[in-house]
Order: structure tokens, then C-alpha cells, then sequence
């Protein structure tokens, strides 16, 4: 009688988890970081794909459904915002989310060989590497960290939205993840042509510190 019964209970549990895998699979790949922020927030995260057998899975291939381009910041985890796990995210981080010809190459072969047809510029409020750009008086830097300010100077995003006149962290934020956007999107020649063929969908969004809250602009 007992071995009916954990045979049951098997096959009833078996049931489940492949109807909640069909339904995962089914909801589009920014739907799915959408309800797994919501899951963050409201302290209800699943950590899926955390597991020993989720190693074993994924250990001979991967399959992630989007690339996250985030800042280094380590407040700014996109596994854990979006409570996603092993094999699931592509991720690009460095400060400020700069993108440079090797973060390309990498987002392109992401597309191209992994075929992830989503790709996140998140940004995050109080953003360092923006307020150091902001505070920047143009003096010759003797570090690397100089290039990044350079490279954030340079965004024409940021210049007209005329950041550096009244100061605005928010409004430069902003501008900062519409420059990437709008980079990756006439980006040559996979990129582009990508979004072009609707194979692609490149959208912003924005991380808030003090609520976890992720605001996607689409």
C-alpha cells in the first residue's frame, strides 16, 4: 500500500513540475524577468535552477533566455533581482554598463550562438560610475577608471540631455541606458539585423535600490 502511495504522490509531483516547466517555457523571456522581479520584491523568490542536477543539466550546453547588460555594482545582482538562476541569464557587467567592442563581441555571440532574443540595458539609481562622470572636471586621469568617464562623456545621450549643467544623476542614469539601447541596436552587423528581422528585442530598464524594484521602458 505504501509503495502505491509514494507511486502516486511521484507520478502527481512528476505531473506538476513538468506543467510548471511547460508554463515557464511558454511565457515570453521579458514576461519571465518581469514575474521574477515581482517574486523578488515580495519576498517570494523560488531560486530556481540553483541545484546539483541543474549542474549536471546545463553541463555540457547552455541555453540562457536573455542577456542582462548591468553595472558591476554588487548591489545589482541580475540572477538574484530577477530570482533566476544557473544557465538562465547571459550576463555583461561593468561599471556604468559601458559597452565596448569585447562586451560586444560577447553580446553578439550570445545572439548568434546561443540565440537569445532579448537583451536588458539595466541601469541603476545612484549609479557611481555616473556620479563620478557628473563630478568630473576634465582632469587627466592616470588610472583605467579614467576611460570609463571618458566613455560615459562621450555618450551623446548624455550630452543632450545636458547632465552636466544641472547635475542630475536620475536624468544622466537615464540617458546612460538609452545610449545603450540605442547602441546595441545599430550595432553592425549582427545586432542590428537582428532587431531588423524582429528576431531581436532590446529594451532599458531601471533597478531601484531601495525597493528591488526593476521598471522596464518598452
Amino acid at each position: 500500500m505504501k509503495k502505491v502511495f509514494f507511486l502516486i504522490s511521484f507520478v502527481v509531483l512528476t505531473s506538476i513540475v513538468n506543467a510548471q516547466d511547460q508554463h515557464s517555457q511558454s511565457i515570453n523571456p521579458l514576461q519571465k524577468l518581469i514575474d521574477g522581479n515581482e517574486r523578488f520584491i515580495n519576498g517570494k523568490s523560488i531560486h530556481p535552477d540553483e541545484s546539483m542536477s541543474r549542474v549536471q543539466e546545463i553541463k555540457s550546453a547552455q541555453h540562457p533566455f536573455a542577456i542582462i547588460v548591468s553595472c558591476s555594482d554588487s548591489r545589482v545582482s541580475p540572477e538574484i533581482v530577477f530570482d533566476q538562476g544557473l544557465g538562465d541569464i547571459f550576463s555583461i557587467r561593468t561599471a556604468g554598463n559601458v559597452i565596448g567592442d569585447l562586451e560586444l563581441g560577447s553580446i553578439e555571440y550570445a545572439v548568434e550562438h546561443l540565440h537569445c532574443n532579448l537583451i536588458v540595458v539595466l541601469g541603476h539609481e545612484n549609479c557611481g560610475a555616473i556620479k563620478a562622470f557628473l563630478d568630473d572636471n576634465g582632469e587627466k586621469h592616470n588610472d583605467h577608471i579614467g576611460k570609463i568617464l571618458e566613455y560615459l562623456s562621450e555618450e551623446i545621450e548624455e550630452q543632450e540631455a545636458g547632465v552636466k549643467v544641472n547635475h542630475s544623476v536620475p536624468l544622466a542614469v537615464q540617458a546612460n541606458v538609452k545610449h545603450g539601447v540605442t547602441l546595441l541596436e545599430h550595432s553592425k552587423p549582427i545586432l542590428e539585423e537582428s532587431v531588423e528581422h524582429k528576431q531581436l528585442k532590446i529594451v532599458g530598464a531601471l533597478y531601484d535600490l531601495s525597493t528591488g524594484k526593476v521598471t522596464f521602458n518598452h
